[in-house]
């Protein structure tokens, strides 16, 4: 059995939309025909359960635990997808200790998966350091506000310490239109080139869409309840960017 490609969602901030980002590609990499787990690594405030609506009788402290499997904690969604949910509004799991990180990731690895997209939770704490260094692909997300790619260059200024030649690449997220993502991506490339010695490829750009919140407010996947709108197709398009990379590779 091979070993399932491990993507990462991180950002140095919250407010991104990384979550839905998350599970949009999840949904997106299903639709391609791959076998897809979608984890919440957000392991402070995890709310993939929340912004899904799912009824969660086993979450990751229960696998952790070794009160259930992996298998038995998943949950499949209708739209082809498998979720692992984090534990949603306790900060219990953030503080967990290198050996269980380590367990968190031997378990990701081990499914019977093609694809693992994780959500790992804002900031530059041990824990989310620690997990996007452990990724395939790591998809940095950041917006056009300064604050969110100053500390989207933080981010991989600390992959780059962690994990030296990582594959990391930016979604610019919440963009005006394609040209405006294109311009906050050549931004931050210019400060990781200047300072790191080394560029940040874009996967995607990702516009703004009200149609976005609606789905937030109904529970369910953008996708799903919004087949077609802009940001769907620009999730689409990023999951095939990432289906074809792979297949160059």
């Amino acid at each position: 059995m091979s070993t399932p490609r491990l993507i990462g969602i991180a950002s140095g901030k919250g407010g991104v939309g990384k979550t839905v980002l998350a599970i949009g590609l999840a949904q997106a990499l299903a639709q391609a025909g791959r076998r897809v787990l979608l984890a919440d690594g957000d392991l402070g405030l995890a709310n993939v359960d929340v912004q899904l609506g799912l009824d969660v009788r086993h979450d990751l402290m229960a696998v952790l635990g070794r009160d259930v499997t992996l298998a038995e904690a998943a949950l499949r969604r209708p739209e082809g997808f498998d979720v692992l949910p984090g534990r949603s509004g306790s900060g219990a799991l953030a503080a967990l200790d290198p050996g269980w990180i380590d367990r968190f990731l031997a378990l990701l690895r081990a499914t019977p998966h093609d694809d693992v997209v994780l959500d790992i939770g804002a900031g530059l704490d041990p824990v989310p350091r620690r997990l996007s260094a452990s990724c395939d692909t790591l998809l940095v997300v950041a917006t056009d506000e300064p604050t969110s790619l100053t500390d989207a260059y933080a981010v991989l200024k600390l992959l780059a310490r962690d994990a030296p030649g990582a594959d990391a690449r930016v979604v610019v997220n919440l963009a005006h239109d394609a040209a405006g993502g294109v311009r906050t991506h050549a931004a931050l490339d210019r400060a990781c080139r200047g300072f790191l010695g080394r560029g940040a490829a874009l996967a995607g750009v990702v516009r703004r869409d009200g149609k976005v919140r609606d789905a937030i407010r109904h529970q369910a996947p953008l996708l799903t309840r919004h087949p077609g709108c802009n940001a769907a197709r620009d999730i689409e398009a990023l999951a095939g960017g990432l289906l074809a990379a792979r297949a160059a590779a």
